[in-house]
């Protein structure tokens, strides 16, 4: 116990020393980190910054990082400039369609290509990758006739309706890699106790899937909300802008006698940023951990 005790000191120093020796072999990952950090969140700290500029400031030259007097009436001028609430509520109606749409198609086709045997399973899952080969340019004809013929053009319908057919070829190989490192035999014991494949796919497989969900819900959100060249296609009337294509507004009607309004697009865009940061830092933990395990396992 003695000698127990007399080395202690000993084991307490060398252990001191490594994690000193540690933290500052750490300290240049750190500084590179907060550097990287910096670099990245700049833009959108110039956003935030010239939406709460007048107008002259935008064409000073050098350029001030911030605003002499913060204008904070740019973010109610854009509702009287320009119907955004309109814009707004379009594009959550876009936004969960869709996202529901893909979430709930793609993880049944990717429940379907994990857990089946069937002929011709392999063929189909490869043409399935294979379109995400296709540009979106290649369909955007086919598309918009399509859509004309069935009267949708000018409606909100084009956005989110493809969406309830499959999801996307992603979506698809991004959950079915997630479903293949779970057990199997998990189903087969929700089977032994009489579940049938629709009460496994709802009480086993989606419950687990969680993170996988999470990271094609944020996904799939991001896209549908950023979402220009399918908006500037199939819609024409400003009461059926989505934010990504009626924020362009801003930029192409300037004030009368030519003021720019470049404040009151960064004031616009600050808005339009607000959910999707919500979403994001809301459901990170999801997200981190559904692209890591899908990683690892897939």
């Amino acid at each position: 116990m003695a000698t127990v005790k007399s080395r202690l000191p000993r084991i307490q120093r060398s252990h001191a020393a490594l994690s000193d020796h540690r933290s500052a072999s750490g300290l240049p990952l750190y500084v590179l980190l907060l550097l990287l950090a910096f670099v990245f969140m700049f833009p959108f700290f110039w956003t935030l910054s010239s939406s709460l500029k007048a107008t002259w400031e935008l064409t000073n030259f050098p350029p001030s990082l911030f605003p002499e007097v913060p204008q904070w009436q740019n973010y109610p001028y854009v509702f009287e400039r320009a119907p955004f609430w309109t814009w707004m509520q379009n594009t959550i109606t876009v936004v969960v369609w869709a996202t529901l749409g893909s979430v709930l198609t793609a993880s049944i086709v990717a429940y379907s290509f994990a857990r089946f045997e069937y002929r011709g399973r392999d063929l189909v899952f490869l043409v399935t990758l294979g379109t995400m080969m296709l540009p979106q340019q290649v369909i955007m004809i086919p598309q918009y006739v399509l859509f004309h013929k069935l009267g949708w053009v000018n409606t909100l319908r084009p956005l989110w309706v493809p969406n309830w057919f499959g999801g996307g070829a992603f979506y698809i190989f991004l959950l079915r890699q997630f479903i293949m490192s779970l057990p199997r035999e998990l189903d087969e014991a929700a089977m032994i106790d009489g579940a049938s494949f629709t009460r496994v796919f709802r009480s086993v497989i989606v419950p687990l899937s969680t993170p996988a969900l999470a990271t094609v819900t944020i996904i799939c959100f991001m896209n549908n909300w950023n979402d220009f060249d399918n908006a500037v296609i199939f819609l024409h009337s400003p009461k059926t802008f989505t934010l990504a294509i009626g924020m362009n507004f801003f930029k192409t009607v300037p004030e009368i006698g030519g003021v720019p309004m470049e404040n009151i697009l960064m004031a616009a865009s600050v808005m339009a940023t607000v959910p999707c940061l919500v979403l994001f830092f809301a459901a990170q933990r999801y997200f981190v951990e559904g692209v890591v395990l899908t990683g690892l396992k897939g």
